[in-house]
């Protein structure tokens, strides 16, 4: 072979014709060179005399190997073989690294037994080639024998069973640390069969027997066997006697003597075979007895035997007799007496009358044989009244009984034992034992606990019973009792005690109690294991002190407490619970308010200091937005700024000192929906018929909605109108064209007709108006039928078009007739434009009946008739009169009248009106009857009067022409009470628990109460439906109730019902009877009797009985086994028994020799039951143990054996070889026998350390499971000591601990199963060895490996199911806890279906019994799935059946499968509250005290049911506190009338409707206001400044408006006359601002009284005071010496003090006052006591006015007296007269004034008889005075209070003359005696002035009555000097009488004042007086009170 020096490559070579092959070999390519010529097609590959393949490709080699290519590969060694060889050129590269790899791996072979060899061959490849190696090894150690070819072969020269076995080849490149390539390879050896086991030579056998004939062989491979009878296979044979078993053996059975012959057995396999025969003989024997019967005494009960064994070919049959009564054999069978298989009788069990003589007869074929025995029974010795096991306390008597009966024929003897040695009662005085056996002990002690037994022997039987006795006593306290805080769990306590004295009987439990905060002591842990001295007491609250005590109980009872610790305080924590009840509601389109409560005050771990809340878009991973409520009073928020119509999710969490709790679970809430915007398409009308519509469209597109479509308005309306449109909502339908109907309408009306699309908010848009008409039909009734032109023989019949035409009407139809003679009708059809008729021929004074009806082309409509007698025309009726009731009973009310007048016609009916419940002025009148009148009776009765019910009635009488007008109305009267007519309605029971039913119902509305409402109730009766049981009753005393709850039921049981309405009076009846059955529930009792056997080291047999029968509640489905080691923290592991007929299980797989606690319970479809109690303890078994140990060097079987017992566990090997290897073993031991042994090598060695951690940790993928995984390792050196086991620990990221898996882990184990593992969670892993020594270190950690998912483990909780819709439900539900996801939560599934057993709708099947309740239960494949999203915790099941009851439970899935499902929870469909609140709430205000609300119902689709009633809630709108008002309305009207409500005030109105499922949503708030009234009076009236003559008053406002204040009135008057003359003053002040007004015309000393009023549209009340004008008593007296000085620009006033009275002087206050009779006016106050003099500036006052002063001194009690005035000072300023611009003016006022003058007497003169009747003496008069004021300013009123005598002249003083002035006290003001401009100023309002003289005749009156009169013009000052007046008085009515007014006109020019300001004087800080208001610029300003006359 050849090859190229430079060669890189070597290549396979392949030639064949001109086509060449190349095969890489080995990471390289080898070149294969033919060696001959032969060019044919290579068809297989040979390598020394090897297969290698079929193609180039198929080849590979090492080096310098010779290959063979066949081409017919059953001719590998022919001459068309080519051979190939491959070689490496020398230029190879001999540095290029190949890892070994086994390319011919050996295969198992087989070799016969006695060959010479067996060859293994392994093939490898690597580089470089001379580092390459091939080892071969067996068991672990290496081969060296053998070996050849460098190591590719291994030669085994003559194999034996000992070369057996596994053959390991391995290819490894030297000096290289990569793990050597492995192959392996089995050598197995052949024999030739040989018989382990052969047959006897000759078999005698006798006939009817079964012989087996036994053979068996052995050899490699396993021999076949066949067996022959006589030459001929017996499968040939065909007899179904002959059997070949499975052991080889033939069984012949049932013999026969053809059986006879030789059979062979012949034993094969491919290596040979051998052949073995026997020879059969089969015979025949008479009947011979073996063991004849003999005579037996037995005692009764017993089993007897009678032996009777024949032998015999064929075999005897075999019987036995007793007389001539055959008892037993092959064809006789008598109960208790068996003939056994060896020919014996067994009685079982024996009677005394079994005594006797028995026979046993032998036959066969060959002969008979029978013998005789004798059987004697005895009564049985047996002990009936054994001892029990008896606890006693210690120094009490034990008593011990032992009763025995026996047979009178023997004797009996009574041994009692202690412990196994016998008591004697002769050795103690304290021991006694009574002839019947009872042993007694008296002064119990601890040496008497132990084991009794009673031995009763006799000759009838022995037997005994053992009972144990037990002293006991209290237990003592335990002692050093030690708190200490937990540092792992901050809250819990570790608590440590020493055990106490157990008092003889062994401690139960300990009971732990604590004191929290000084609190009473409380029992916290009552069950503590009696083994635990320590425990740490959890479920503390930190924050809080605590105090604890220990006590231990035992059997006797509880001992005494340890003293208690010291106090310990926890730290604080973080909140440990979220807030709770978490409510979010959308308050407008962008925000949502959100409230909470606290969390429960024992999860606040510290105090609390605020909230944080946090929110974001629900269902997206959008970052959180916070907010911090930073006090924790406050337990709400808004959130604002959010996005319209989206969910929102939102938490709340609280924080404290330590740090923010948890938060809340995401409560889920929308902002609120949006209208539509957008109308339906495609909308299309039509009319039906003459009243109907029918609509066809589509809805709106859905991004145009804006919300949840809440469904369409088709609306209609007539084009004449279109307010007046008809409204029909229809419920959205999802699926294709939508179509909808509107009814009642008007008929062949033309209307436009539109739809809308609305959502909660409202409307959307309607579409474009169609424009149709519905259909025509017959009219109404034509109008106003009337007669005219009425004469003897003929009468003008009119009447008016129908108002309903219905139509296009073509005529109308008059038909007449002679009262009651149908044979004189006549009609006549008349044009439709005729609207009267002349009827003629009629005869004189004579009644007829005419009637008239309209047609159009459908048909004549209603007729219109009524009666006329010809030549009497007719009038409106009268009034009936003289109204009486009498006759008053519940129902009805007899009315007594008199008849008005009849109209000149037949009255027709009487109409009687009432007014019903509420009787007044304001109180609509209803009409409670109408009767048609059949004779001139003068009462009639009103029937159908509702009982006990206020009414009052009036009535009209009715003819043709019309009604009357209504009568006076009746007094009033109320009718008597009456039981209740009806029951209450649409009762309903449905099933609210597994022990309550939920009873709904209609409650009576008030009309239907029939009594007083105080007194009306309800009764519901119950009782079972299955069995006979008592009838319980419910009484509900609330006349309003709609709803019970019946309690205390039975669980799954029907029971029938019945409801009634009861009053004072008595009940109603009963309702129809209904039926409800209680909900299924969990067993409320564990299974009885529960047992448990151990059968085997790890099986323990449980039975149990059932749970009785009343406390199943339910279907029993299955049963739970709940077991686990006792004392241990192991996790309870359980067991399902399926079905309820199932009560017993075989627990298997259980720990050798542990005592497991177990317990039971059964389970329905609800839940769980209670599971029993005391669990049941049962100890595995365990028999011991075997160790067994050896020197390593020493014969295998050469061990020494060590047995311990089943609870030792240790064992400690002695005398040992120092340096020497040990194989241990050991092995368990139960009844079945040795266990495996496991094994062990130690050596005894001190040169010997810790070991190394093991090394490349880790875990493949493909091994990880849910909750498992396999970590893989190498272990690490063993340190010279072998490694015993490894630990492996195990953390959970990402904050896990390292917590210890397994420390038992195999010394041999390179893996581990890792198992009870969280599913989809991370984990890391490490390990560390552990030999004799100790531990390694551990290990590197592993890559975190993380476990797939598995499905949740639990269920959905808290779901509830609430009806929806008529057929829909909500389910809603909380998600799993996260720890129990087990993975991604995917979803949630709700299973559905419909349960049968609920009646359904009126048809109501009958159920007997809750057995057939569980027999129409549908199973479990009848639910339906719905798959729910995970984020969704709400949904809703819609299209269910109505009237059917559902079952829904809830699960979560995830991408591996569901959690287990929720409890069921059921469900009713078919009733739901209504969904929308009423619609086009109106409210119009009736009278101050009455709002009349009207609504229209919900929408159809929406109502969910019949509407059973409203309720109106109602508040007024501005009170902060007040509690919502409820109306109910059990009826479906649609209006109410609210009374008694607050006048003028508005009200906020909701309505909501009801149903027979409850309330639905409430509407919007509407507003609406009651009228106004009178107002309350003012709240206060006080009095300030009082002077002798002024005063202020001031006033409140009323406490209740009523209304908008207008004003106020204020009416004085002294109380006595002043002068002869009272007065009554009024003034009317408009406007509600000003609350105060300035009086300045009393009379000093006089008491005067007050009154004011407040005014809407009317005066409401008075408030009155009385106050005294000054001066006050004890103030001071006047000032003296008062004087005036002036200068050129300024006054001066001094003054001296006078006497300051009973208190020191406090200052001063000055008054002034125009010269020419102006009142005293306050013009300067708070002057400083001190201060003697006043200036002011004469700018200041009013210029050409003289003015008067006087001073008035101040002190704690008043003003006090003023001081004499001072002398007039004129105002003006000193300049000559001839240069002020006055002068001019002045001349020009005197010739108007003298022009006046004329004018004036003129008057005078036409109207002096007015005053020629002047009262002319002196006599006490009575005026009254009235002022209008308004709120254009400040108004101060003065009215001087004086005598005035009248005289019907003018009377001269100081040269001047005074008009005629009318007397003050009754001045009424009008501007109709007032010219309209006054001092030059333009009057907005004039004044009239009126006087009531009282009692005043003009003889009285004289010339000298005018002395004292004032100077001229103090009348026009008095009520002119104050320019706010002018627009005050008020002008008098027109056409007002008064009596003997004077009258006078006088104008005069004056200076023009261009404003008016308020006329309250101030002292201002210069002490000079200003008005209020500022004057326009070059304006002066008149002081008030002062003329403006020069």
């Amino acid at each position: 072979m050849g090859g190229e020096s430079d060669l890189s490559r070597i290549r396979l070579k392949i030639e064949k014709g001109e086509d060449r092959g190349e095969i890489a070999l080995g990471g390289e390519t080898a070149q294969l060179e033919e060696a001959s010529g032969n060019k044919n097609q290579c068809d297989l590959f040979i390598q020394e005399g090897a297969r290698l393949g079929r193609t180039p490709a198929e080849v590979v080699s090492t080096c310098d190997i010779t290959f063979a290519c066949v081409s017919d590969p059953k001719a590998a060694k022919d001459e068309n073989t080519t051979w190939w060889t491959t070689g490496t050129g020398a230029g190879a590269s001999s540095s290029t690294i190949l890892a070994p790899v086994i390319v011919i791996p050996p295969v198992n072979t087989s070799v016969v037994a006695g060959s010479n060899e067996a060859l293994l061959e392994c093939v490898a490849n690597g580089r470089p080639t001379e580092k390459l190696s091939i080892a071969w090894k067996r068991n672990g150690v290496k081969l060296s024998s053998g070996v050849s070819s460098f190591g590719r072969r291994l030669a085994i020269a003559n194999p034996t069973s000992a070369d057996i076995g596994m053959y390991v080849c391995e290819a490894q490149l030297r000096e290289s640390a990569a793990e050597p390539e492995r192959a392996k390879a089995f050598l197995s050896i052949l024999e030739p069969p040989y018989f382990t086991a052969e047959p006897e030579s000759r078999i005698v056998a006798e006939v009817e027997k079964t012989v087996d004939i036994l053979c068996q062989a052995m050899g490699v491979p396993l021999p076949t066997l066949v067996w022959y009878k006589d030459s001929v296979p017996i499968h040939k044979l065909s007899n179904p006697r002959y059997k070949a078993l499975v052991n080889g053996s033939l069984q012949i059975q049932q013999l026969q003597p053809d059986d006879s012959g030789i059979f062979q057995c012949v034993a094969k396999n491919e290596v040979g075979e051998v052949l073995s025969y026997t020879f059969l003989d089969v015979t025949n024997i008479a009947p011979t007895f073996i063991w004849p019967p003999a005579d037996a005494t037995v005692t009764e009960g017993m089993t007897a035997v009678l032996r009777c064994e024949v032998s015999g070919a064929p075999k005897p049959a075999i019987a036995w007799k007793r007389g001539r009564q055959t008892l037993a054999s092959g064809s006789v069978r008598i109960p208790r007496f068996i003939l056994l298989e060896s020919g014996g009788l067994q009685i079982t069990p024996v009677f005394l009358q079994d005594a006797g003589n028995y026979t046993c007869c032998a036959v066969n074929s060959e002969g008979d044989l029978n013998a005789s025995a004798a059987l004697t029974v005895w009564n049985r010795t047996s002990i009936i009244r054994p001892p029990e096991d008896n606890t006693v306390i210690k120094g009490t008597t034990a008593t011990l009984r032992c009763e025995a009966a026996h047979d009178p024929r023997i004797s009996i003897r009574y041994v009692w034992k202690k412990d196994n040695v016998v008591i004697n009662p002769s050795s103690s005085s304290r021991i006694a034992i009574e002839t019947d056996g009872t042993l007694i002990l008296s002064q119990t002690w601890s040496g008497d606990i132990g084991d009794y037994t009673c031995e009763v022997t006799s000759f009838g039987g022995n037997d005994s019973r053992v009972a144990r006795l037990e002293v006991i006593e209290l237990p003592h306290p335990p002692q050093n009792l030690l708190a200490t805080l937990n540092s792992s769990f901050s809250r819990s306590v570790i608590l440590s005690w020493v055990r106490p004295f157990d008092g003889n009987s062994p401690v139960l439990r300990y009971i732990v109690e604590l004191s929290e905060n000084n609190s009473p002591w409380k029992v916290h842990l009552s069950d503590i294991d009696p083994k635990m001295t320590s425990i740490t007491v959890s479920g503390l609250t930190p924050a809080r002190t605590y105090q604890f005590r220990v006590c231990a109980v035992n059997q006797v009872g509880k001992g005494q407490y340890s003293r208690e610790t010291s106090r310990l305080m926890l730290p604080e924590e973080p909140p440990s619970a979220p807030p709770k009840n978490i409510v979010a509601s959308g308050r407008t389109n962008q925000s949502i308010m959100v409230q909470w409560q606290p969390p429960p005050e024992s999860e606040h771990n510290g105090v609390l200091h605020g909230y944080i809340l946090r929110y974001r878009l629900a269902g997206l991973p959008g970052e959180y937005q916070y907010k911090n409520i930073t006090s924790a009073e406050i337990n709400y928020c808004l959130i604002q700024d959010l996005i319209i119509w989206t969910q929102y999710e939102i938490q709340v969490a609280s924080y404290n000192g330590a740090g923010l709790g948890s938060f809340s679970r995401a409560v889920a809430e929308y902002t609120l929906q949006g209208v539509p915007t957008a109308p339906p398409q495609n909308v299309q009308a039509e009319a039906v018929n003459s009243t109907t519509i029918r609509f066809l469209w589509n809805p709106p597109p859905q991004q145009f909605i804006n919300g949840i479509n809440q469904g369409y308005k088709l609306l209609a309306w007539p084009i004449d109108s279109p307010d007046a449109v008809t409204v029909v909502t229809i419920t959205p339908d999802f699926h294709g064209v939508h179509s909808g109907y509107i009814t009642s309408l008007k008929k062949f009306t033309a209307y436009y007709t539109s739809i809308l699309c609305f959502t909660t908010p409202g409307d959307g848009p309607r579409s474009p108006p169609l424009l149709l008409k519905t259909h025509e039909d017959k009219p109404g009734a034509v109008g106003h039928l009337s007669f005219t032109e009425i004469l003897d023989t003929s009468l003008k019949v009119s009447w008016q078009e129908p108002v309903e035409k219905n139509g296009i009407v073509t005529g109308y139809q008059i038909s007449w007739e002679v009262y009651g003679r149908n044979e004189s009708r006549l009609t006549r059809t008349l044009a439709n434009t005729t609207l009267e008729d002349k009827i003629t021929g009629l005869s004189s004074l004579t009644t007829y009946t005419i009637e008239v009806a309209a047609m159009t082309a459908k048909g004549t409509g209603a007729v219109t008739s009524s009666t006329i007698s010809s030549g009497v025309p007719p009038e409106l009726p009268g009034v009936p009169s003289n109204l009486v009731i009498s006759n008053i009973s519940p129902r009805s009310a007899t009315l007594q009248f008199r008849p008005g007048y009849d109209g000149k016609t037949s009255i027709s009916k009487w109409i009687v009106e009432g007014q019903v419940g509420v009787i007044g002025e304001e109180e609509e009148w209803v009409t409670l009857c109408e009767v048609e009148k059949e004779s001139d009776a003068q009462s009639l009765e009103i029937p159908n009067l509702t009982p006990y019910t206020y009414y009052r009635f009036r009535m009209r009488q009715v003819n043709i022409v019309g009604q009357s007008p209504l009568s006076q109305p009746s007094r009033i009267i109320q009718t008597l009470q009456a039981p209740p007519d009806v029951a209450p309605g649409s009762m309903t029971v449905r099933t609210a628990s597994e022990t309550s039913l939920w009873v709904r119902w209609v409650p009576l509305p008030d009309t239907q109460y029939n009594g007083n409402p105080e007194s009306v109730g309800y009764r519901i009766k119950y009782w079972r439906a299955d069995v006979p049981s008592a009838v319980l009753i419910k009484v509900i005393g609330d006349r309003l109730e709609r709803e019970h709850t019946i309690e205390d039921l039975q669980e799954w049981t029907e029971y029938e019902l019945q409801i009634q309405a009861f009053n004072a009076i008595g009940a109603g009846p009963w309702s129809e009877v209904v039926r409800g059955c209680t909900r299924e529930s969990v067993p409320s009792a564990p299974p009885e009797n529960v047992s448990a056997e151990a059968v085997s080291s790890t099986q323990i047999l449980l039975t149990w009985a059932a749970v009785p029968e009343p406390e199943q509640n339910g279907l029993i489905l299955g049963y739970k086994v709940l077991f686990r080691a006792k004392d241990t923290e192991s996790k309870l592991s359980s067991q399902v028994v399926r079905g309820n007929h199932t009560l017993s299980i075989l627990l298997a797989g259980l720990r050798k020799y542990v005592i497991y606690q177990i317990q039971v319970l059964a389970f329905t479809r609800i839940g769980d039951g209670v599971p029993s109690s005391p669990p049941v303890v049962e100890r595995t078994k365990d028999d011991g143990y075997q160790i067994a140990y050896r020197l390593a060097s020493s014969s295998p079987n050469k061990f020494t054996t060590v047995e311990v017992g089943s609870t030792v566990r240790q064992f400690m090997a002695t005398d040992l070889l120092p340096e020497s290897a040990y194989i241990f073993r050991a092995s368990a031991k139960t009844r079945q026998g040795w266990g495996e042994p496991l094994e062990a090598t130690v050596i005894t060695t001190e040169k010997r350390e810790r070991p190394e951690p093991a090394r490349e940790l880790r875990v493949p993928q493909s091994e990880v499971t849910s909750r498992s995984l396999q970590l893989h390792w190498r272990p690490g050196s063993d340190g010279s000591s072998p490694i015993r086991y490894f630990t492996v620990q195990i953390k959970e990221l990402p904050d896990g601990d390292w917590q210890t898996y397994s420390s038992s882990i195999s010394h041999e184990a390179t893996s581990c199963l890792i198992d009870r593992l969280n599913p989809f969670t991370s984990y890391k892993l490490r390990l560390k060895a552990t030999n004799d020594i100790g531990d390694s270190d551990f290990g590197a950690e592993t890559e975190a490996a993380t476990t797939l998912q598995d499905v949740p483990g639990e269920a959905p909780n808290s779901v509830s199911v609430t009806p929806h819709t008529t057929s829909s439900v909500l389910v809603q539900w909380q998600p799993p806890k996260a720890e129990s996801l087990n993975g991604l939560l995917l979803g949630y599934r709700i299973y559905y279906r419909e349960l049968e057993y609920e009646s359904s709708g009126p048809e109501s099947k009958t159920i007997k019994t809750p057995s057939a309740l569980r027999t129409e239960l549908t199973p479990q494949s009848s639910f339906k799935t719905v798959n729910s999203s995970s984020v969704l915790t709400t949904y809703e099941l819609t299209q269910l059946k109505k009237y059917k009851r559902y079952e829904v439970v809830v699960t979560a899935y995830n991408i591996v499968g569901e959690s287990p499902a929720s409890t069921p929870v059921e469900v009713f469909v078919g009733e739901a509250a209504p969904a929308m609140p009423p619609q086009n709430i109106q409210m119009n205000a009736l009278s101050a005290s009455q709002l009349e609300v009207t609504w229209e119902p919900p929408p159809l689709d929406s109502q969910n049911g019949n509407i059973q009633g409203y309720k109106v809630y109602y508040l007024e709108a501005d009170s902060q506190n007040e509690t919502e008002k409820v109306k109910v309305l059990f009826l479906p009207e649609t209006s109410i009338r609210l009374k008694n409500l607050t006048s003028y005030t508005r009200y906020l109105v909701r309505i909501s409707a009801f149903n027979a499922a409850g309330d639905g949503p409430k509407s919007s708030p509407s507003q609406g206001r009651t009228h106004q009234a009178a107002p309350s009076a003012p709240s206060f009236l006080t009095f300030s400044e009082i002077t002798c003559s002024t005063l202020n008053v001031s006033w409140g406002e009323p406490a209740a408006a009523n209304g908008i204040l207008q004003g106020y009135r204020v009416i004085y008057e002294p109380l006595s006359p002043v002068q002869g003359v009272s007065k009554v003053v009024t003034v009317d002040i408009k406007g509600n601002w000003q609350h105060w007004l300035k009086i300045r015309d009393l009379t000093k000393g006089i008491t005067y009284l007050f009154r004011v009023q407040a005014r809407t549209i009317t005066y409401g009340p008075e408030l009155q005071a009385n106050v005294t004008a000054g001066p006050a008593e004890g103030s001071p007296g006047p000032p003296q010496h008062v004087v005036v000085s002036k200068t050129a620009s300024s006054l001066t006033l001094y003054w001296t003090e006078g006497v300051s009275g009973n208190a020191p002087t406090t200052g001063y206050v000055i008054e002034t006052r125009p010269s020419d009779e102006g009142l005293w006016d306050l013009f300067a106050k708070d002057i400083p006591r001190s201060a003697t003099s006043y200036s002011v500036g004469l700018d200041k006052l009013k210029q050409g006015v003289s003015y008067e002063f006087r001073v008035v001194a101040v002190n704690g009690f008043g003003y006090g007296e003023p001081s004499p005035p001072s002398v007039a000072v004129s105002a003006q300023l000193e300049s000559p007269f001839y240069e002020e611009w006055w002068f001019l003016l002045v001349i020009a006022l005197c010739i108007l004034i003298f022009l006046l003058l004329l004018v004036f007497t003129l008057l005078l003169y036409s109207q002096a008889k007015k005053y020629k009747n002047c009262n002319m003496g002196k006599n006490v008069s009575h005026t009254e005075e009235s002022v209008t004021l308004d709120n254009g300013g400040f108004t101060a009123l003065e009215l001087n209070s004086r005598h005035l005598n009248v005289k019907n002249t003018f009377s001269k003083k100081n040269g001047t003359r005074s008009p005629p002035r009318p007397s003050p006290g009754g001045l009424h003001y009008s501007d109709e005696d007032i010219c309209n401009k006054y001092n030059g100023v333009v009057l907005t309002e004039s004044v009239a002035l009126s006087e009531k003289p009282l009692d005043a005749s003009e003889s009285e009156a004289t010339d000298s009555d005018y002395e004292d009169e004032l100077p001229k013009h103090s009348f026009v000052n008095h009520y002119m000097s104050d320019p706010t007046y002018y627009n005050s008085w008020k002008r008098q009515q027109k056409g007002t009488k008064h009596p003997a007014p004077y009258r006078y006109e006088e104008c005069m020019a004056g200076e023009a004042e261009p404003y008016f300001q308020t006329v309250i004087t101030t002292q201002s800080s210069g002490g000079v007086y200003t008005p209020t208001g500022q004057a326009p610029p070059g304006s002066r300003t008149p002081v008030t009170g002062f003329s403006s006359f020069v």
